[in-house]
């Protein structure tokens, strides 16, 4: 019974460290039904970096149901959206060198993954985050919160 309980209480440990090291990366599904699997994303304050990783679980093209991740102030994000729009699918629905941008991963398709890492020096205490899709028509409904804590 011994032996178990040491098992069990290294196997505790180990998720615990393997917890603590992966804080500073997190794994966003978006879907073909325009759905991001998670409506909110902390990011711990040490941090040095942060990765963000953009899977695609669905089937259709990027041109049909392409999904990104932006990530911009919550005050930016309509204006951002609504300038990427206008930008085109050449620039992954963003107005070249946006400055109000802290962070985006380029335009996938069905079954393809993105990622993007960025300081999280960038990142402000008290400051609303808004993380978003910004293909034409999604932001409506693929958005949600970054919160430093």
């Amino acid at each position: 019974m011994k032996k178990y309980a040491l098992v069990l209480s290294g196997l505790l440990m180990a998720s615990a460290q393997f917890a603590q090291a992966d804080e500073c990366t997190f794994d966003l599904n978006s879907n073909d039904a325009m759905q991001f699997d998670q409506k909110a994303i902390t990011v711990s304050k040490t941090c040095k970096e942060f990765t963000l990783n953009l899977h695609h679980t669905g089937k259709l093209p990027k041109t049909v149901m392409g999904h990104n991740w932006v990530l911009s102030t919550t005050a930016d994000s309509k204006a951002v959206a609504s300038d990427g729009m206008a930008a085109g699918a050449a620039n992954e629905y963003l107005k070249p060198n946006d400055a109000r941008v802290i962070a985006f991963t380029k335009i996938i398709g069905g079954g393809e993954t993105a990622s993007v890492t960025f300081p999280v020096s960038k990142l402000k205490d008290g400051e609303a985050y808004t993380f978003f899709c910004s293909f034409p028509g999604h932001v409506a409904i693929m958005a949600g919160t970054l919160n430093l804590k």
